[in-house]
Parts: C-alpha cells; sequence; structure tokens
C-alpha cells in the first residue's frame, strides 16, 4: 500500500504547505515581491527539469518527479498572479450596473494576461511529456487546470463563500467580480469532478495496477479530490481560511513599499 499511502501524504503537504507559504509571501512588503517572483522563477525552471528528467522514468520516483515538477510549474503562475505580476490589462473593480456579456467582457479583461500563461506553461508540459510513458507530470497539470477554470466560473456566476480573506488588497477589485448566492454549473463541476475522482481512485486501488501506475493514478486522485474539496468549501458555510492561519499571519504590514 506504499504506493497509495506516501503520495496522498505527499499531495496533502504540498497542497497544505504550498498554499500557506504563497499567502505567507503574498503578505510580506512590496518590496520582496520582486525576490519571490525571482525564486519562484528559479523554481519553474526546476520544474521543468524535473519533468524532462522523469519523462521515461515508470519506476514511483519517476511519478513523483513527474508530479513534482509539474506542480512547481503550476506554483509560478500561482505567485506570478496573487502578486500582481501576471493578471489582465484591467485593474478596476466591476463598474455598478455592468451586466451580461459586458461583465464577462470586462471580467476576461482583468485575467487574461494569466489566463494566457496558464496555457503557455500548460504547452510546455505538454511538449516536455508528448509520446512519453510517464504521464504523471501532464495529468497533475491538466487536474489543476481543469478544475481551477471551473473555480473561477463558479465565483463568476455565484457561490455561497467567496473567501474574501484570500485576496490581498492588491487584487481587492477582482471581488466586485465575484458574486454570492448559487448557480447551476457548481451542480455539474461535483458531480464530475466526484466522477473523476472515483474513477482516478478505481484505476489506483485496482488489484491488477502496478506499483508505478498506482501512484500516477493515487497522484492524480488525491490532487482531484482535494479540487472537489475546495468546490465543497465555496458551497458550504465553512471558514477554509483556518487552514492556512499561519500563512495570513504576515498581512499586517504587507503593503509597505519598504
Amino acid at each position: 500500500m506504499t504506493q497509495h499511502v506516501y503520495p496522498v501524504l505527499y499531495v496533502l503537504l504540498l497542497w497544505w504547505f504550498s498554499t500557506g507559504l504563497i499567502l505567507y509571501l503574498n503578505g510580506l512588503p512590496r518590496w520582496t515581491f520582486k525576490w519571490t517572483l525571482i525564486g519562484a522563477s528559479f523554481f519553474l525552471f526546476l520544474g521543468f527539469v524535473c519533468l524532462y528528467a522523469s519523462r521515461d522514468d515508470l519506476r514511483i520516483t519517476g511519478a513523483y518527479l513527474g508530479f513534482t515538477g509539474a506542480l512547481l510549474v503550476w506554483a509560478w503562475q500561482e505567485v506570478a498572479f496573487v502578486l500582481g505580476a501576471v493578471t489582465g490589462s484591467r485593474r478596476q473593480p466591476l463598474p455598478a450596473g455592468a451586466r451580461g456579456w459586458r461583465r464577462v467582457v470586462l471580467a476576461w479583461r482583468t485575467v487574461w494576461h494569466h489566463e494566457l500563461a496558464l496555457l503557455l506553461l500548460g504547452a510546455g508540459v505538454l511538449l516536455i511529456t508528448w509520446g512519453a510513458p510517464n504521464p504523471s507530470g501532464w495529468w497533475t497539470y491538466g487536474v489543476l487546470y481543469v478544475m481551477r477554470q471551473s473555480a473561477k466560473i463558479n465565483l463568476f456566476l455565484g457561490v455561497r463563500n467567496l473567501a474574501e480573506s484570500f485576496l490581498p488588497p492588491h487584487l481587492a477589485y477582482l471581488q466586485s467580480y465575484f458574486r454570492r448566492g448559487g448557480n447551476r454549473f457548481m451542480h455539474g463541476s461535483l458531480l464530475l469532478g466526484g466522477l473523476g475522482a472515483v474513477a482516478l481512485w478505481w484505476q489506483a486501488l485496482h488489484p491488477g495496477t502496478g506499483p508505478f501506475e498506482a501512484s500516477s493514478y493515487t497522484f492524480a486522485a488525491m490532487l482531484l479530490t482535494l479540487a472537489v474539496l475546495e468546490h465543497l468549501f465555496m458551497v458550504l458555510p465553512i471558514p477554509s481560511d483556518g487552514l492556512w492561519a499561519w500563512g495570513l499571519r504576515s498581512r499586517t504590514g504587507g503593503d509597505e513599499s519598504g
């Protein structure tokens, strides 16, 4: 069971720690942001190195390297977005009365640089792993991309819990593009995400699945399970910021110019 238990613990640890670390770094004084982005860029490079080094590795270590490499690539765009370095061409709140397609267009303009970065990084992951026997990196990035898009659409259409505390002051204008309430798209997100997680868990736990495949499927299944859990946080009146209270402690004085 080590090909299941250890990957689950590894995903949980990285999910909890990396989220808290990004929140913490984003709450530091603004003069630190350039150094944070430089550090993230180094880990981006390291992520691509891990993906390349593991593309033909069908050992359990290859599954770990592929997953970690894709996660490091993903972390760069997370950091670049929350620092405000890669967001969009519009950085103002939604005008009062904006509805329908106008609201859609204005919302797109606030994040289209970020969306382009996601596609370019995804293309890089796909290019490195294309035709390779180890799919762990591409699966990881794919799960993160699809569920992140789902979360954005749901925030735009309306959810009960907006988790405003996660947004730093320099991105506070994004709250005006969110909507508090409910929407039918969330039902599909939870259903399809849940079914996908069940299918991946079934493959991971199937007796005929080899150690490498079991580890790869477990990484993807656990990541998708956590993504579904994050969707549930958006609809249930349960504050999730307590999980990362240590990362939010740096918010005091985070806007100092230094």
